[in-house]
């Protein structure tokens, strides 16, 4: 863990951009971090190819000097090299990855450069996204109101991480390499990729990202990329159910992650590090050729109630307009999805959780249940709410 402020910078730098395709938020806070070392780019058309997007998040460290330089140009990288041009966009992906780092190495400016950075990226071009990881920063798809991960994290005490680590010439200690990088995949770092009989690829320290490639669907809701100070925080699922019910209230994209780092915020550094790194968030929305508000109340007719916030009201009374006098009034109704809109909007309007509800402080927002309430209410509901359980294949496939 870095050092740390006496009192963490929650001020938020945000964005959005949209078109017919996607609506996209994004933001980053310093936190609890002496500076700020990410980085995040969002592009809904490149300069090189207007029909592809690119959205990327760059978890720094040691300084932010390479993150900001992979920010401004990694993608131009990937878009320039031979194999995007023929239409082999995976190798494009790796290649430009491979490329880029190299290009640093020899830079006069950059070789000596002690930092590095975590690099997660997904490229959409039709129908077609590619997801490229190095390092724990994570992109999350939600599809069909799933959690579904497109990347998986590079952490040194992976077995096949820990090996080539150590066929390098190096050690694992403490869950990090030689006792000091607490992740295996990196851009820049080059003090770990000094072995002059190892290959790029085979150095303690890699910039090979593994690649994931999907078929975008109508099911495709969004994707969620952000940097291991939102992941170690919370889980997939938990991140997209967060996403989900804001997004049924209407909610802009930039102002759900400003709230996802809110809720992702430490209220201290006395937990291990957890909820006290920088954190960057970027939301992309699928549209489907559909308005914000389309988009929006078609998310909202699958949404079942929030389970923390309706248990809670039900401690502290709703009013009868909105609770009426069974337990289960605010359950998902499959026959008639047009009234949940309605129904789950009036109870998450009326329960405000950042506002009204206060957890404890010891135990973290996402993941609170509300105990003292009677325990066979809390699970009438939560079963009745989560018996849906609907497969799908998203027919993934992946390169190294």
């Amino acid at each position: 863990m870095g050092q740390t402020l006496s009192e963490p910078v929650t001020a938020k730098e945000s964005a959005s951009c949209q078109n017919s395709q996607f609506k996209v938020g994004s933001s980053c806070m310093q936190g609890w971090r002496v500076t700020m070392e990410d980085s995040h780019t969002h592009i809904l058309s490149l300069p090189e190819d207007q029909e592809a997007a690119f959205f990327a998040v760059y978890d720094g460290h040691g300084g932010a000097t390479v993150a900001q330089h992979a920010g401004n140009n990694l993608h131009k990288f990937i878009v320039q090299r031979q194999e995007y041009q023929n239409g082999d966009l995976a190798t494009a992906v790796r290649e430009g990855f491979l490329q880029f780092d190299n290009m640093m190495m020899r830079d006069e400016q950059m070789k000596d450069e002690v930092a590095g950075t975590t690099a997660v990226t997904v490229l959409i071009k039709g129908d077609q996204l590619f997801c490229g990881n190095a390092g724990d920063s994570r992109a999350v798809a939600c599809i069909k109101g799933k959690d579904h991960p497109l990347s998986s994290d590079h952490k040194p005490n992976n077995p096949t991480e820990s090996m080539r680590i150590k066929d390098a010439g190096g050690w694992v200690e403490y869950n990090r390499v030689n006792g000091n990088l607490a992740l295996s995949r990196a851009l820049g770092d080059f003090v770990f990729k000094r072995n002059p009989s190892k290959a790029a690829e085979e150095q303690m320290v890699i910039a090979l990202p593994d690649i994931e490639q999907r078929t975008v669907t109508e099911d495709w809701e969004f994707v969620i990329l952000a940097c291991d100070g939102v992941w170690d925080v919370i889980t997939n699922s938990e991140a997209v159910g967060f996403v989900r019910y804001r997004l049924g209230d209407r909610m802009e994209p930039e102002k759900i992650c400003e709230e996802l780092m809110t809720n992702c915020l430490s209220p201290d550094c006395q937990m291990g590090g957890l909820g006290c790194d920088n954190m960057t968030v970027i939301l992309v929305c699928f549209l489907h050729g559909k308005t914000w508000e389309e988009y929006c109340a078609k998310i909202a007719a699958t949404l079942e109630p929030n389970i923390e916030a309706y248990t809670t009201a039900l401690k502290n009374g709703l009013p009868d307009d909105i609770l009426g006098d069974d337990d289960d009034a605010f359950l998902l109704d499959t026959d008639k999805p047009s009234d949940n809109i309605e129904s789950v909007s009036k109870i998450n309007q009326h329960i405000k959780l950042d506002e009204d509800v206060k957890p404890e402080q010891d135990v973290h927002p996402v993941t609170k249940i509300i105990n003292d309430i009677d325990d066979d209410v809390i699970e009438n509901v939560k079963q009745d709410a989560l018996k849906t359980d609907e497969k799908d294949d998203c027919g993934g496939t992946v390169e190294g």
